[in-house]
């Protein structure tokens, strides 16, 4: 597209907040930077002309243009800028909501900390703002916001309140110059060191004291009344907020009970668990659920007795010992029969009924129990039983063995 006038303001006219929008037209305005001065001019015009929603995207126009000639050292649009970038900023800024007027700081601050402009005309864009914000008795606007769109940081709920505590300030001003002025002249005509003037004089003076002290009355109402207002709207923000917080509270209390319930419900539902799983489970599953207490341990295993067994007396006993007991009278020798496993067994009874015998003390064995055996006689194994015949033939032949 040629460039003209009208193709200019076209493009100015179908500018929107995005960033495409912006992007597209600053891409074609600086294409034609030779046109720099001329496309200044039509951009002043746009802004003067449109609202307070069309300036900001205007604004961000010229500070995507401005921003990219300073990346790409074409200072064309940087030259065409600065004699009237200051005043393009207090038509930009007067009379916008605090939302955009947010936002149009944040743009200049950009243009301070990245340089774009000198500081001269960085300094002019300041002071022009202060002004305005000074005439509007509120203090400055942050700098939230983001630049291409995006909302402010002060809530909703809180705007009526800042435009009421603005406007409280405002009147606190004048107010303390009308009620200064009003209290010193009423000081002044009450005085009574004062010489009392004549009729008509003094009524003038009176009249012109009643003037100053309405003027005060009047300009305390005012405050007085947006003061009301002020605290008015405190106590229903506050209010508001009472009620919610006692819904969160009786919110929290519900939940607390619930989540009650549901662990005593987990804890029946895990004895159950326990239950169905038997003694012997239920004990190994009981240690791994980690309740903390340790497992009951088994009991220990019976020991043995380490107690060595009897041992036999080393000295010799003493003849009596072998002493058998008294025999019957009756030494009838039975027929032999072949041994049998009874017999066996008998015989190893008798063998080890001699030894423990044997083993027996002299003094455990009454003297009524003693035999006196003469040298060549032996104990009567009676009759002999389970003894060789040739054993019991050497043994009467060698009485002394």
């Amino acid at each position: 597209m040629a460039y003209n006038d009208d193709a200019v303001l076209a493009r100015l006219s179908s500018l929107n907040e995005s960033h495409d929008s912006i992007a597209t037209a600053a891409q074609w305005i600086m294409f034609h930077r030779r046109h720099a001065e001329r496309t200044v001019q039509l951009w002043v015009q746009r802004l003067k002309d449109s609202s307070s929603t069309k300036r900001l995207s205007l604004m961000y126009l010229a500070n995507e243009v401005a921003q990219q000639s300073r990346i790409r050292h074409k200072e064309d649009f940087i030259i065409a800028f600065s004699p009237v970038v200051a005043e393009a900023a207090a038509i930009a800024y007067k009379g916008a909501p605090t939302e955009i007027q947010g936002k149009l700081r944040r743009v200049f601050e950009v243009w301070k900390d990245r340089s774009i402009f000198e500081a001269p005309i960085q300094r002019a864009i300041e002071s022009r703002l202060d002004e305005l914000d000074k005439a509007r008795g509120a203090p400055k606007s942050g700098f939230g916001g983001a630049i291409f769109g995006g909302s402010s940081n002060v809530p909703s709920e809180f705007a009526p309140l800042i435009t009421a505590h603005q406007a409280v300030a405002k009147l606190g001003v004048s107010l303390k110059t009308a009620v200064s002025s009003a209290n010193q002249e009423y000081e002044k005509q009450t005085d009574a060191a004062m010489e009392v003037p004549s009729a008509p004089v003094y009524a003038a003076r009176l009249n012109g004291l009643l003037k100053t002290l309405a003027s005060a009355e009047n300009a305390v109402a005012e405050r007085v009344k947006a003061r009301a207002t002020l605290v008015t709207g405190l106590e229903k923000l506050l209010e508001a907020n009472r009620k919610e917080l006692e819904k969160d509270q009786a919110s929290r209390s519900e939940l607390a009970g619930r989540k009650g319930e549901i662990e005593e419900k987990k804890q029946q539902v895990e004895l159950a668990i326990m239950r169905a799983l038997g003694p012997a489970e239920g004990n190994g599953s009981s240690g791994e659920a980690g309740s903390g207490s340790p497992g009951q341990e088994p009991d220990r295993p019976a020991m043995e007795a380490l107690t060595p067994p009897a041992m036999e007396a080393l000295t010799p006993p003493a003849m009596e010992a072998f002493t058998p007991p008294p025999a019957f009278e009756d030494h009838t020798v039975p027929a032999e029969d072949p041994p049998t496993s009874n017999t066996l067994n008998s015989g190893a009874d008798a063998q080890t009924s001699a030894s423990t015998q044997q083993s027996v003390p002299i003094s455990a064995n009454g003297s009524n129990k003693r035999r006196r055996v003469d040298d060549g006689d032996f104990p009567d194994l009676g009759g002999d039983d389970g003894i060789d015949e040739d054993v019991a033939a050497m043994l009467k032949d060698n009485p002394s063995t």
